[in-house]
């Protein structure tokens, strides 16, 4: 008799594999695993839709009658705590165990945590449904909110708070904001958008001291600034969520470390999302850690396949986006392999940067503009991409020459 599948983390990754391995045929049990007491849900609303909205509501992969018809079972609110590797078998919390065939760890992230004294219950990160809802509560008119870290999520965070009328403080450490694989000239398109629209951005300076009294939050800068707020949202990054496969013996490396079908030392175990580290193709093997909202579907439905003995190697481009004020950021690629940089100028004040190796392959494109200005281009640049395409710089550059005709060529 077959033991099925199971699959630890009911998020975006676990939820669409559960879904995949269905839509693929196959029909023995599916057993889906969460901590939290939702369905599988999207998480990147939480710091956008969820914040902005009067009502917040999570946005469900699936309904209970979905994934019942779907004869998927959904146990919710426990956790995984051990992996019996040569029985086969998953232990829970809640002291019962599920036996496997195959199992997919997408236990994804968390935020990473400040290391500093201080913190209160005033001093909080944004992960799930639940924290999105009480950071929610202090986004009003008149309150005072800091936001450390000037990555995607604390931006998108500062922009839904400014629309809800609160006063906003960013503060990062770094020289400027979107330091981790966002181009300079994108991100003070950003910056100035933000600044335009009241918020504080306060970057290359460190937090000396945080102290949370209950009241309030007190904030003194490196460099002698202070800052006082009722509410501070920490965004920092992310870490994979690891420490259930390292107790299982499974090899990691900046994640849970898997091949290129996304299959885990042990080949009865695979791992998909933002908990894993995987060889990147395109890029000749390098290995990456990628916490994105496409990544996460295009893996977990891709895991699924391989669970079912499909031998598929992950292929896709990485791709990211945010929506901030009216501006949507898109990037294919990873801009770090590239070493020259030709601009695309377009309509509207739009832009498109591509990202070129040093043998003029194209290797990224990053772009921002009002609504969906950049979408298609930055779609087609994904194409070129995936085919390791030289096309002409000063093909690239120009708004005459469309990018469709250098994907036919």
């Amino acid at each position: 008799m077959t033991k099925g599948m199971v699959i630890i983390g009911a998020g975006e990754c676990g939820g669409r594999a559960a879904l995949a391995l269905r839509d693929l045929g196959y029909d023995g049990p599916v057993t889906l695993v969460g901590d939290e007491p939702h369905l599988p849900y999207e998480r990147p609303p939480l710091s956008k839709e969820a914040m902005a909205s009067d009502a917040p509501e999570i946005k469900a992969i699936a309904s209970d009658e979905v994934l019942a018809g779907r004869s998927i079972r959904h146990i919710h609110s426990v956790q995984a705590v051990a992996i019996d590797r040569a029985a086969h078998l998953v232990h829970l919390s809640d002291g019962s165990a599920l036996p496997y065939d195959k199992l997919l760890l997408a236990t994804g992230s968390l935020p990473r945590k400040l290391p500093m004294p201080g913190l209160g219950a005033r001093c909080v990160y944004l992960r799930t449904f639940n924290d999105a809802l009480a950071i929610r509560a202090h986004l009003s008119a008149g309150n005072r909110v800091a936001i450390i870290g000037g990555g995607f999520i604390g931006l998108e965070l500062a922009a839904a708070t400014r629309r809800l009328g609160a006063a906003v403080t960013v503060i990062e450490v770094q020289p400027r904001i979107l330091m981790r694989g966002v181009p300079a000239e994108i991100a003070q398109v950003i910056h100035r958008a933000h600044e335009a629209e009241g918020v504080k951005i306060l970057c290359g300076d460190g937090i000396a001291v945080i102290a949370d009294d209950g009241a309030e939050v007190r904030i003194a800068l490196a460099g002698g600034q202070d800052i006082a707020a009722d509410l501070a949202v920490i965004g920092i990054g992310a870490v994979p969520v690891t420490g259930l496969a390292a107790e299982a013996g499974l090899t990691i490396d900046n994640g849970i470390a898997v091949d290129a079908e996304l299959r885990t030392s042990d080949p009865d175990i695979f791992a998909a999302g933002d908990c894993c580290s995987f060889p990147l193709a395109v890029y000749g093997g390098r290995r990456v850690r990628l916490e994105a909202w496409r990544n996460a579907q295009e893996q977990g439905a891709l895991a699924a396949k391989n669970m079912l003995g499909a031998g598929e190697a992950h292929a896709a481009v990485p791709w990211f986006w945010s929506d901030q004020y009216g501006l949507t950021l898109q990037i294919s690629g990873l801009s770090d392999e590239g070493s020259k940089v030709v601009r695309r100028d377009l309509d509207d004040g739009a832009f498109i940067l591509f990202h070129l190796a040093e043998d003029g392959r194209l290797v990224a494109a990053s772009g921002i503009g009002p609504g969906n200005t950049v979408a298609r281009d930055i779609r087609l640049a994904e194409m070129l991409i995936a085919k390791w395409a030289k096309p002409a710089p000063e093909a690239l550059g120009s708004q005459t020459v469309k990018l469709k005709s250098l994907l036919a060529a």
